[in-house]
């Protein structure tokens, strides 16, 4: 299968299904990403959308009760179906990696920072303990650590949540891969620090060309540093297109509704909006759409039958039977 030349990240037909005592739930169902060398690629939804599943798979990193399957999962030239378990495992920090949403939980408490990030110069590049102290300094510099030579004896208890983040983030980024998940990374964060990181990341991956596929709910976050958005919901990808274009002209209910949903300084005072309903269980799907229950634009034939993802105009895909009516709807703000 042909995939684009640049692509650091090419992947088509993914599915993710859960083995449970009440049979198998499909998480993930036929998605497909690609993400270019120096581009940051935004992977949107609700919780339980099905985009942090689809990210671990990607990754290798999917449950053991876990069954992944794929028509293509490329990493640059190398098909990541084929690959046997160790080659796979060593590829993991070096070319691809994942900077995780819980920064106190993915480091180790009983090591210091500098070991932590030493060891990936010592396991992948045969460095000696001086050369990976040197390069542990080096990347606590780059992503804005104070005073390095200092704070790289310290443990992740000594630092705050926004500088756990930034170490993560060193981590993912010590090998120079080609590809960066970052699933969440700005979740647990205040709004200052969350702007600090994305926009650690967002000069990172112009500086190192990585490509970025970014996990989040947040809107914001997508506005701000995005080059391109997938709205997932219900497991499946519902909308893509470049991030200008899907933010302003929304192509499908849910993202339209999430627009709305978010708060705007002329509208202080008024009642926030809120999507109702809640997103459905992936083992109890809705007939048809899975979002009509929630759509304020249902009509009979999206109860009955689930739209395909198709071309709505040029870089743009929608999943929806009225996707040309949605774009003309005006979102507030």
């Amino acid at each position: 299968m042909r995939h684009p030349p640049d692509a650091a990240l090419h992947v088509r037909g993914l599915s993710v299904t859960f083995g449970t005592r009440r049979g198998p739930v499909p998480a993930v169902v036929d998605v497909d990403v690609d993400v270019a060398r120096g581009e940051l690629v935004a992977l949107l939804g609700e919780s339980g959308s099905g985009k942090s599943a689809a990210a671990r798979a990607m990754m290798g990193l999917s449950a053991a009760n876990a069954t992944v399957t794929a028509d293509a999962l490329r990493l640059g030239e190398t098909n990541l179906l084929t690959l046997p378990d160790r080659q796979r495992r060593e590829i993991l920090g070096n070319r691809m990696s994942m900077v995780f949403q819980d920064a106190l939980s993915a480091l180790n408490p009983v090591l210091a920072i500098g070991d932590q990030l030493g060891e990936l110069f010592r396991t992948h590049r045969g460095a000696s303990r001086r050369q990976a102290r040197a390069a542990a300094i080096d990347l606590l510099g780059q992503v804005g650590i104070p005073a390095p030579s200092k704070r790289v004896d310290d443990y992740p208890h000594q630092f705050s949540g926004g500088m756990r983040q930034r170490i993560l983030i060193a981590m993912a980024i010590a090998l120079e891969p080609e590809l960066v998940i970052a699933d969440e990374p700005t979740t647990a964060l205040d709004v200052t620090v969350q702007a600090q990181i994305l926009e650690l990341l967002d000069k990172l991956r112009r500086d190192l060309n990585m490509a970025v596929l970014l996990i989040t709910h947040d809107l914001g976050v997508v506005s701000e540093v995005a080059d391109r958005v997938m709205v997932m919901y219900a497991g499946r990808v519902v909308e893509a297109g470049s991030a200008d274009d899907l933010l302003s002209r929304p192509s499908h209910p849910y993202t339209e509704a999430l627009l709305r949903s978010v708060p705007a300084a002329e509208h202080r005072g008024q009642e926030l909006y809120a999507i109702p309903g809640s997103p459905p269980s992936p083992a109890h799907q809705p007939g048809g759409c899975p979002f009509h229950p929630r759509c304020a634009m249902v009509v009979e034939r999206c109860r009955t039958e689930r739209p395909a993802l198709t071309v709505v105009s040029a870089g743009r895909s929608a999943a929806c039977h009225r996707s040309e009516e949605v774009r003309h709807v005006a979102v507030p703000g």
